[in-house]
């Protein structure tokens, strides 16, 4: 029973690293979006690192990335950004493999 023991503890560390790993590239996600959004408003220096802060924060509202898109949304809008939520969705997606990539590589 020893080795099934082992492989069942070496199971929980593996999902343990990857739920860790999943955490940091979503981080590092929202980061970037906000990084990104803070430019679209015209801001600069630390506005934009206050703002990416903020993105990321926001991410701990509700589960999954609507909190995210709402804030970022409702940001744009008070800036008279018009952009939509499938374009917003997209530019995360693809900040998203930027930060998967910077992770992995």
């Amino acid at each position: 029973m020893n080795g099934f023991d082992n492989r069942e503890k070496g199971f929980e560390a593996k999902y343990s690293v990857d739920q860790e790993l999943e955490f940091k590239i979503i981080a590092r996600r929202n980061r970037l979006l906000g990084a990104w959004a803070a430019e679209q408003m015209g801001l600069s220096g630390d506005a934009v690192v206050s703002y990416s802060k903020e993105v990321i924060a926001a991410d701990f509202e509700k589960t999954g990335d609507s909190d995210v898109v709402e804030k970022v949304l409702k940001d744009f809008a008070g800036k008279g950004i018009d952009i939509d939520e499938a374009a917003l969705r997209k530019k995360m997606s693809e900040f998203g493999a930027v930060a998967r990539e910077q992770f992995t590589a």
